[in-house]
């Protein structure tokens, strides 16, 4: 069941009358399940909807409109599917107790996947889902695959009756469905000889795989440390030669290098990054993949005077040593000075690096001691759409108590236009 949570005004859906809480039931006599059915359905140009009023009327309307002219409603969120998984390394159960509900809600919906660039791997999937998928094309998908051998995934998934996932890929591939794959390396299971397995698995199902990321598994102080580790050193030194073996493969017969390590993967390993060349269309920026070099892009696009002006970038463990990089260039095409603030995740713990997940009352205490900065940047990532922090501190509780303007930042370019003014 899907229903209109809010409705444009001056728009189609406005004319007809529909309202906020109105069920949309059906089109041209097909049920409509959720957001999916009403985005491809109701593309056509003309179709008759079947909606029930919040007062338990139902009225069917013949709609007729222009090409592309949207009809104007957005809808309430759909409910996500759970996960059937339980990975030992699942983040979820690697936070803490006491924080809201929706934090400890795994999600593996091939839906979000779609939409979002969500990672799901695909094993809930009854056949209705299969069919809607390649009815709808639904591409790129972003599945989280971690093996391929059948056995090693079900014991790092710790779910008996997760399918074979290269029939699966196979199966999408040869309808043109693409996908983004993942593999969370964790030590002594799926590295080695079952990581290069994997990736030559997923490399053998052609082009329709698009990419595949290695990322290092990540820990907190409440993780399952007592089943999972952090790789090494020379784990990832190894794990970042085997990539780079397939990458210069991919090259020469693909045009692209198709395998990539996060920076994450690379930082663990003292390995220097990558060239920015080297991750192609940043494909899987979101999951940490050429994170520093993507900036440095951004940044050589900033044209904006900032002398004299003190600026702070808070950021987390991971990307402190790193950031440099990005600063330099920052000074150069601005003028300003920066001061670099890392600040410890005392949320989750110092083994959770990364800036994103960095709650906001430890910017804030970092914030408090720098009344010299004119303006402070803080990670976007760590802020959710409706402005809360992971410990549901909100950006405002930000502004209100920092004695600098405090502005969240993706890639800077996002901040520092217009110019910020002194305080």
């Amino acid at each position: 069941m899907i229903r209109i949570q809010h409705v444009h005004p001056d728009s189609l859906a406005a004319d007809l009358g529909l309202v906020p809480g109105t069920e949309l039931v059906s089109i041209d006599g097909r049920a409509l399940e959720d957001f999916l059915d009403w985005e491809f359905l109701a593309a056509d140009d003309r179709f008759v909807l079947l909606a029930r009023f919040p007062d338990g009327e139902s009225v069917e309307f013949d709609i007729e409109r222009p090409e592309g002219l949207p009809l104007g409603v957005e809808l309430e969120p759909p409910r996500v599917r759970r996960c059937a998984n339980r990975c030992d390394f699942c983040f979820v159960d690697g936070n803490p107790s006491g924080m809201r509900e929706a934090l400890y809600v795994r999600d593996d919906d091939y839906r979000l996947s779609f939409r979002y660039g969500n990672f799901a791997t695909l094993t809930n999937l009854k056949q209705k889902d299969v069919d809607r998928i390649l009815e709808y094309r639904l591409s790129p998908l972003y599945v989280s695959v971690h093996a391929t051998d059948p056995v090693v995934r079900r014991r790092l998934l710790r779910n008996p009756r997760a399918p074979a996932i290269v029939p699966q890929l196979r199966q999408f591939a040869e309808a043109g469905i693409e996908c983004h794959t993942q593999i969370v390396l964790q030590p002594g299971v799926n590295d080695g000889p079952v990581l290069e397995a994997s990736l030559e698995d997923l490399y053998g199902i052609g082009s329709p795989v698009l990419s595949v990321s290695v990322v290092p598994v990540g820990l907190t102080e409440f993780s399952k440390h007592h089943l999972v580790r952090e790789p090494t050193v020379g784990e990832c030194r190894d794990a970042v030669a085997l990539l780079e073996r397939f990458a210069a493969r991919a090259r020469r017969e693909r045009g692209y290098h198709w395998a990539y390590g996060a920076d994450e993967l690379y930082l663990r390993a003292d390995v220097a990054l990558p060239a920015e060349d080297r991750y192609d269309g940043f494909e899987q920026l979101e999951n940490g993949v050429g994170a520093v070099r993507h900036l440095q892009r951004r940044v050589r696009q900033l044209d904006v005077d900032l002398r004299d002006v003190r600026i702070g970038i808070l950021t987390g463990l991971a990307m402190g040593p790193l950031m440099p990089q990005v600063v330099d260039l920052l000074k150069v095409r601005t003028g300003a000075s920066f001061d670099v603030i890392v600040v410890r995740n005392d949320l989750f713990g110092p083994s959770v690096t990364t800036a994103g997940l960095l709650p906001g009352r430890a910017l804030l205490v970092a914030l408090q001691d720098r009344p010299e900065l004119d303006l402070a940047l803080i990670p976007g990532e760590a802020v959710s759409d409706l402005g809360i922090f992971m410990d549901d501190l909100s950006l405002a509780d930000i502004h209100d108590a920092a004695p600098m303007e405090v502005r969240p930042s993706i890639d800077f370019l996002d901040a520092l236009e217009p110019h910020p003014s002194r305080t």
